[in-house]
């Protein structure tokens, strides 16, 4: 039998004998302080002034560690906020409740104390107990606090537990909840406003993605969970909410890797009365406010390199970056047999390459894109790939479209939008003769958008952000795992 398992039953067995005593599971006992409070507060005082100010507070957390010193112990119990030492000494506590406390309490159990706030001979605040209260039993051995949970596999499966010995995974979603909070700010004040679009669609659509498919009984009706927002948002526009936003789940029935996870968060977003070019502008003024919120510098660790933010980012056409990339003149590759010539001297074969835009694509996304460190805007995505973007008026080939790269991986897709309703229909149309030859990532032919195109969509420029890969940058974090609270993982058997 594992120690971890021998340790598990002796703690059931105290559970057991704390159940016989009339211990349950109370909500009862409730904190007027927090650790950090207390520390903000107090730490300045001298053990002399924490004497005479004579300040009681109550507090509750986890035990992280303990040290039993026959009648007299300290504690460190944990809180949202931070830690706080405990001092529990017999003589100053009710009948039993040292003895339950040596016995029968362990480290991971949840607990309250109330005391007199002093400071050890080593200058340490702690709280004098007078009384404490055991409010919830771990059950289970809590990892060592000093060493972590280190099973990659297992901090994901058991995230409870990562967060409780992991003061790192505790600040990756702290940072998170920043940069959420500071897009909105950004945002909303700029007169932007939050909005909620279906998660469940009767068409999927506002994206080139494989979707998640599901049933409404009642209706009996075939359902799609969301790939993207975009044509619904595009829908708010055409009513009138001319500046329009939505931070949300899109779900798209795909691979796992370190960058993707079948449910992700996005942040998409919408201005009249904008171009691509305003948008890349914008977006440059909004990743630099976000990261200045999350830390100090403008300059981001990540991976080995320190990306600037401070700076004006690049902008490159696609096919442009892959001539650069391979030190071709950028003519060359304006047709179907310039870019076949310069994959036959790589051995490079397409998977979709029947057409130059497909062709261009998959040769940028195999060589160009993971080159792409400091942060770039490639534009003028090729329209065969670009569905509801708006073509450029002297390339019909091409889109007025952007997509940012970051540590050589996309982080934003931005473009002007189509609201011409007779060539989003034909785009549409050819969408669905691809969905027809197996294409499952095309999209369908959606009707009521077209409609609503019809009724006038405002000039407008969209743009998706992808906040999980911003947050990956930011803390810091090379796979999409450590930065989703409790991502999908196979079962396991």
């Amino acid at each position: 039998m594992s120690q971890e398992r021998d340790e598990e039953i002796l703690r059931r067995q105290r559970l057991a004998e704390l159940r016989t005593k009339g211990f349950n599971y109370s909500n009862e006992f409730k904190p007027d302080h927090f650790a950090a409070d207390l520390h903000t507060q107090f730490d300045d005082f001298s053990k002399e002034e924490l004497d005479e100010n004579d300040t009681v507070v109550t507090v509750c957390g986890r035990i992280v560690s303990r040290r039993v010193m026959g009648k007299a112990s300290f504690i460190t119990v944990r809180d949202y906020s931070g830690e706080i030492q405990g001092y529990l000494r017999q003589n100053d506590l009710p009948e039993d409740q040292y003895s339950d406390f040596s016995s029968l309490w362990d480290i991971g159990d949840v607990v309250g104390l109330t005391g007199k706030l002093f400071k050890t001979n080593r200058g340490e605040l702690s709280v004098h107990a007078e009384h404490i209260s055991l409010l919830s039993k771990s059950v289970h051995p809590i990892p060592d606090s000093y060493f972590g949970l280190t099973d990659q596999e297992l901090r994901y499966r058991q995230r409870y537990v990562d967060l409780i010995v992991n003061e790192k995974s505790r600040e990756i979603f702290r940072i998170r909840a920043k940069i959420i909070h500071a897009l909105r700010e950004f945002l909303e004040a700029r007169s932007f406003i939050e909005v909620e679009t279906p998660m469940m669609h009767v068409i999927p659509g506002g994206a080139t993605a494989k979707p998640f498919t599901t049933h409404h009984e009642s209706l009996d009706l075939e359902l799609y969970m969301r790939v993207a927002p975009e044509l619904f948002l595009k829908r708010a526009v055409v009513g009138g909410l001319e500046r329009v936003y939505e931070i949300n789940r899109n779900f798209r029935n795909e691979g796992l890797s370190t960058r993707h996870n079948p449910e992700f968060t996005m942040l998409e977003f919408y201005q009249t009365y904008a171009t691509f070019e305003d948008l890349m502008d914008l977006t440059e003024e909004m990743l630099l406010s976000v990261i200045r919120t999350c830390q100090d510098s403008a300059v981001i660790e990540y991976d080995g390199d320190n990306i600037d933010f401070s700076k004006k980012m690049a902008r490159v056409s696609m096919q442009d970056a892959v001539a650069k990339h391979f030190g071709v003149d950028s003519v060359d590759l304006a047709t179907l047999e310039g870019l076949q010539a310069l994959a036959d001297q790589h051995d490079f074969e397409p998977d979709q390459g029947h057409s130059w835009g497909f062709f261009l694509n998959e040769m940028f996304e195999e060589y160009v894109e993971k080159t792409l460190v400091q942060p770039t805007f490639v534009t003028y995505y090729p329209k065969d790939i670009s569905p509801l973007a708006r073509l450029n008026d002297t390339n019909p080939e091409i889109t007025d479209r952007f997509e940012l790269f970051v540590a050589g991986r996309e982080i934003a897709n931005g473009f002007s939008e189509l609201n011409d309703p007779e060539d989003q229909a034909s785009r549409f149309h050819q969408q669905v003769q691809r969905l027809e030859r197996g294409d499952d990532e095309a999209m369908h032919f959606d009707h009521d958008y077209i409609q609503a195109l019809e009724y006038g969509m405002p000039p407008t420029a969209g743009e998706g952000l992808g906040v999980d890969r911003l947050t990956m940058l930011i803390t810091g974090s090379t796979t999409i795992r450590d930065v989703l609270l409790f991502p999908l993982l196979k079962p396991k058997r």
